[in-house]
């Protein structure tokens, strides 16, 4: 059974098959679980950069930049700044001003976002907490997510037990059918709890990536994941996904390290009843020897380029040509020229290789 479900006016989503409840869902669910979005013609294009401050700029986070930054740019919609400091620990105010400042510096400018502001804000996650907790209780209160008691000693023992049998280390599912009374036991102890995601035991998901193609997973390999930590912290997946639908936004551009986090992240969509954007994951940036750019290859970060001399014209040009390129044998482009040029459709799945050389 296929369910066009309206959204916004924006954007509408096709699912098969349809899940109201959970119980429903989970008893007739189908093998095939299909996600699309469908953007209307005529609809804003809203993307983001979505940066952790836990240091510098790479040049593969700021190669996405550009590309969400060309994307929004050619299509007329906004491009929006978003700062995702959920990691107390390691996010530092001094890394945030680091990352606004080699943006800056690369001509990226943002229309929402730290320093400018906006009307979806604030814009930093760590300023969103009572919106998760909201968003949260909502899936509480529809059955989509439930209470997990289990200690840390518990949950080692389970990811034991899986690699003896080898299978996935996904959770058992001990609280997913609790008796209310059982519930209620451990609140009056007050022993700590995660909020946890139902997820169906069988099926698979399935998305239309706008670089990669059809991606598709098992659901069996999932298992009901963390949603909030004990402490009261949101875990990444489910800030992002109330993140990018409160904002708005219709393209999802990213790193290819980020496609398995889509399963999840579509699974919350369809469970808020938020409609979902579309995705393109971009490949990773390789080191001449083709394994993942890194420190050891020398510099990485925008910041050193920019200490070396290398003109921000230089790096936007060698960037957008790190898995894109116009058809043509050029090479060299101002930065409106590539706004003027730049397509989804042209950017290359496969991974692209930082030649220092060229790029002098």
């Amino acid at each position: 059974m296929a369910a066009l479900v309206a959204g916004t006016p924006w954007m509408r989503i096709r699912v098969i098959p349809e899940f109201a409840s959970p119980f429903i869902f989970r008893r007739h669910f189908r093998r095939n679980f299909s996600v699309r979005a469908s953007i209307d013609s005529d609809a804003p294009v809203r993307v983001r950069f979505a940066p952790s401050p836990t240091g510098n700029l790479h040049v593969g986070g700021a190669r996405t930049a550009l590309f969400n930054y060309l994307f929004a740019r050619s299509k007329g919609g906004k491009f929006v700044l978003r700062i995702e400091d959920t990691d107390l620990e390691r996010s530092t105010r001094e890394s945030e001003e680091a990352v606004l400042r080699d943006l800056a510096w690369l001509g990226l400018d943002w229309d929402e976002g730290p320093g400018v502001g906006g009307d979806y804000g604030p814009y930093r996650q760590s300023e969103r907490n009572s919106m998760y907790k909201q968003y949260a209780e909502k899936l509480l209160e529809s059955g989509h997510v439930y209470r997990c008691f289990c200690s840390n000693e518990e949950l080692e023992k389970m990811k034991e037990i899986a690699e003896l049998k080898k299978l996935p280390p996904v959770y058992s599912g001990k609280w997913a059918t609790a008796a209310d009374g059982e519930v209620e036991e451990e609140l009056a102890k007050g022993t700590p709890y995660t909020y946890r995601f139902r997820v169906p035991k069988e099926g698979s998901l399935k998305i239309n990536d706008l670089i990669r193609g059809e991606v598709s997973w098992k659901l069996d390999t999932v298992g009901d994941f963390v949603i909030m930590r004990s402490n009261g912290q949101p875990v990444y997946n489910f800030c992002v996904t109330v993140d990018d639908a409160t904002m708005a936004i219709s393209h999802v551009i990213r790193a290819e390290e980020h496609l398995p986090n889509t399963l999840r992240q579509a699974l919350i969509y369809k469970a808020l009843g938020f409609p979902m954007p579309s995705f393109a994951h971009v490949s990773l940036i390789l080191a001449p020897d083709r394994s993942k750019l890194s420190k050891r290859h020398g510099a990485t970060s925008v910041g050193q380029y920019r200490d070396m001399g290398y003109l921000p014209q230089a790096m936007v040009n060698y960037l957008a040509l790190l898995g894109w390129g116009d058809g043509t044998e050029n090479e060299f482009f101002t930065i409106d020229q590539l706004v003027e040029k730049f397509s989804i459709g042209r950017v290359n799945k496969s991974g692209a290789v930082f030649d220092s050389t060229k790029l002098r």
